[in-house]
C-alpha cells in the first residue's frame, strides 16, 4: 500500500502549527513588556560536566619549548565504553587552555592514547597495530583549529579516525523558537502555552475511522513466528482500518488494514507497522486494574493510533541528545524548598561545557541507521511539582546519559530507557540498587514514570500513576486533564524475539496508552512527548544505490525535516536538531 508524500494531512499539521505558533506570538508580545522587570538571577558557581562522570581517566604530558611550552590532558570520559575524549591543551606562557570534544568511531578495536613529546598528538592503537595522529606538533598548522573552523559537527582527524565535534546551532521550527522563548524570557510563559495548547491542540491530529469495515469472519491472520504479537481484539469488533495519513509504505494487497495486525515496511527488513483503535480491545483488558487506569471516553476510544515495530535481533538502539534539549539547569517546575540557588542545575551544572551536543547522528552510523524518533520531555517539564518524587533529589529531574557519559543523574522511580555496553537494550523504573549498572550504560533516558511496570510475567501491569495526573508529571500543569497527541515505546517479547515498539497516538491519555501497550501484550512501557508532529515525530530510512528513501510515520511530519534541490534531508540523521532522539542502527 502505497502512501503519496502531500495531502490534506501535511496541509492540515502546516495549519495547526501556524495558528499555535501565531497565538503564541501574540499573547508574548501582551506578556514581555510586563515581565521584562523580572529578570531571574544567574548564578556565577560553574562545575564542569567533566567532574560528574566516576569513571573517567587522565593522563598527562609536557610539549613544545618557550613560548610554545604546555601541557595536553587527555581525558576518557568513560574508558569502558571508549567512545569519548576531551582534550585540553595548556600554554605555561599564557596559562590560557584550550578544550576539543573527540570522538572514537571505532570505539570496539581502537584505543586513544597520547602520542609523547616527539609526536605532538595522539596514538592510535588498533589489533593493526599503532599510528600516529599529530594534532600541535611545532611548525605545522594546528589541525585541531583547522577541524574547528570547518564549522562542521563532526570534523574529520587523522584520516577520519577521529571526529572533532564542534558546538554547532541547532534547527528549529517556528513552534519550538516561539514557546522557547515564552518560556525563556516570558514569565508566566509557561501558563501561556498551557494554554494555547488546550484551546488549540486538544484532538487537533485526531485520526478517526468513521466507517470501519468488517473482515470476513477468520480473516484475521496470526502473525508468522519472525514477527510481533499482534494485538488482542474483542470478538465481533470491526477490524477494517483506513489510515489516512500513513506516511509509510507497507506491504498490502488494499488500502484497508486489519486492525491489530502487523505488516511488513516496504523496502526495510524487520519493521513492522500495525493500526488500532482502543474501543477494539476486549473488554477484560479495557476494565482491568480500574484503580489505577481511566475509564476511555468515546473520542480516544475511538482515535486510530499507529505502532512501529523493530526487531531487536536485528537492531542496535542509540540516543543523542539535542543541541539544546534537553537543557542541564533547573526545570523551574521544583517546588522552591527543592531548589538550591547555590547551584546552576540540580547536578550542579547548567551546560555541557566543554563538550558538545551535536544533535545528529554521527557519520559513522549513518549508513546503518534505519529509524529516528523524537526523545522525550524538554527539561522544563522533566521535573516534578507534585506527589513523592517532587520531595525527593531536587524533584528529581529526568536523568540522560550519552555514550556512557552522564550528561544529569538517573533518578529512582523514574521509567528509563537504557542500552548496555553490549547492546542489550532494556526499559525499568529506576532503582537506587541499579547504581550497580552504571558502569556498563552507554545510552540512557529517563521521561516520567511507567506507563507499563514489568510484572514477573510476560505482560505488563499498569504503572501506580498512571491516573494520577500531578504526581505522574503526565502533562504541563496539575489540572490540564486533556487528551492529546502523544507517544510511547514498549518492550514486547515473544516466543523467539524481543521488539521496540513506537507508538504513536492521535489523541490519547497515559490510560488510552496503556490500554493500548496492554492489548499487544507489552511488559515495559514509557511515555515519550506529547502535543505536535515535530515531537512525536518517527521517520525510517531505506537505504539503497546510493540514496536514502525516508518515509515518515504520518506525512506531516516531513515538514520539519529540510527541503531543497527536488531532495529532502530528514532531522537527525542529515543536520543538527535542537532536541534528543533514538535511532535503531541495523546489526553489524
Amino acid at each position: 500500500m502505497r502512501r503519496v508524500s502531500e495531502s490534506r494531512a501535511s496541509r492540515h499539521a502546516w495549519m495547526a502549527r501556524e495558528l499555535w505558533c501565531g497565538l503564541l506570538v501574540g499573547l508574548a508580545s501582551l506578556a514581555f513588556t510586563a515581565s521584562a522587570s523580572r529578570g531571574q538571577a544567574v548564578s556565577l558557581r560553574r562545575e564542569s560536566i567533566v567532574d560528574l562522570q566516576p569513571l573517567r581517566h587522565e593522563s598527562r604530558m609536557d610539549f613544545g619549548a618557550g613560548s610554545r611550552a604546555g601541557i595536553a590532558t587527555l581525558t576518557s570520559l568513560n574508558p569502558r565504553i571508549n567512545a569519548w575524549f576531551l582534550l585540553e591543551l595548556q600554554w605555561r606562557a599564557s596559562h590560557e587552555s584550550a578544550f576539543y570534544h573527540l570522538e572514537n568511531p571505532d570505539r570496539l578495536s581502537t584505543r586513544v592514547l597520547l602520542g609523547g613529546p616527539q609526536i605532538g598528538g595522539l596514538i592510535l592503537e588498533s589489533r593493526s597495530g599503532q599510528s600516529r595522529c599529530g594534532l600541535w606538533a611545532e611548525g605545522i598548522e594546528n589541525p585541531l583549529e583547522r577541524a574547528r573552523r570547518t564549522g562542521l559537527p563532526y570534523a574529520p582527524l587523522c584520516g577520519g579516525r577521529l571526529y572533532l565535534r564542534n558546538v554547532v546551532a541547532g534547527t528549529y521550527t517556528r513552534l519550538e523558537r516561539v514557546t522557547d522563548f515564552l518560556r525563556d524570557h516570558v514569565w508566566g510563559g509557561d501558563r501561556i502555552v498551557a494554554f494555547v495548547r488546550k484551546q488549540a491542540f486538544q484532538d487537533r491530529f485526531m485520526e478517526r475511522n468513521a466507517e470501519p469495515i468488517a473482515t470476513p469472519s477468520g480473516a484475521r491472520a496470526g502473525s508468522d513466528s519472525a514477527s510481533p504479537r499482534s494485538a488482542q481484539i474483542a470478538p465481533g469488533s470491526a477490524t477494517g482500518i483506513w489510515p489516512e495519513h500513513l506516511g509509510i509504505d507497507v506491504v498490502s494487497s488494499g488500502t484497508t488494514l486489519e486492525s491489530g495486525r502487523w505488516y511488513r515496511v516496504n523496502g526495510i527488513r524487520d519493521v513492522y507497522f500495525s493500526a488500532l483503535q482502543p474501543e477494539m480491545i476486549p473488554a477484560r483488558i479495557l476494565s482491568s486494574d480500574p484503580q489505577l487506569v481511566d475509564h476511555l471516553d468515546t473520542v480516544e476510544a475511538g482515535a486510530v493510533d499507529y505502532l512501529v515495530a523493530f526487531d531487536l535481533t536485528k537492531f542496535e538502539l542509540g540516543f543523542a541528545l539535542g543541541t539544546d534539549h534537553p537543557r542541564l539547569d533547573w526545570s523551574g517546575r521544583e517546588l522552591p524548598d527543592m531548589h538550591d540557588s547555590s547551584l546552576p542545575g540540580p547536578d550542579g551544572i547548567a551546560d555541557a561545557a566543554p563538550l558538545a551536543r551535536s544533535g545528529m547522528v554521527s557519520p559513522s552510523a549513518t549508513g546503518r541507521t534505519v529509524a529516528a524518533f523524537a526523545g522525550g520531555f524538554k527539561r522544563v517539564h522533566g521535573a516534578f511539582r507534585y506527589g513523592a518524587l517532587a520531595r525527593q533529589n531536587h524533584a528529581s529531574h529526568y536523568g540522560f546519559i550519552e555514550e556512557g557519559v552522564v550528561f544529569s543523574t538517573l533518578q529512582p522511580g523514574l521509567a528509563t530507557l537504557f542500552v548496555l555496553n553490549d547492546g542489550t537494550i532494556d526499559a525499568k523504573t529506576w532503582s537506587a540498587a541499579d547504581a550497580r549498572l552504571l558502569p556498563e550504560i552507554r545510552y540512557a533516558r529517563q521521561n516520567g514514570v511507567p506507563l507499563l511496570e514489568h510484572s514477573g510475567s510476560s505482560e505488563g501491569v499498569p504503572g501506580l500513576l498512571v491516573r494520577q495526573w500531578g504526581a505522574g508529571n503526565w502533562s504541563g500543569s496539575a489540572d490540564a486533564r486533556l487528551r492529546t497527541l502523544r507517544a510511547g515505546i514498549c518492550l514486547q517479547q515473544t516466543a523467539t524475539r524481543r521488539f521496540l515498539l513506537f507508538g504513536y497516538f492521535s489523541t490519547a491519555t497515559p490510560s488510552a496508552m496503556v490500554r493500548v501497550f496492554q492489548a499487544y501484550g507489552c511488559q515495559y512501557a514509557m511515555h515519550l512527548d506529547m502535543n505536535a508532529l515535530e515531537h512525536t515525530y518517527l521517520a525510517l530510512y531505506a537505504h539503497g544505490d546510493g540514496e536514502v528513501i525516508v518515509q515518515h510515520l504520518i506525512e506531516g511530519m516531513a515538514e520539519v525535516d529540510r527541503k531543497g534541490g527536488g531532495g529532502l534531508a530528514p532531522r537527525f540523521l542529515s543536520f543538527p536538531d535542537d532536541r534528543d532522539f533514538f535511532y535503531l542502527m541495523r546489526r553489524d
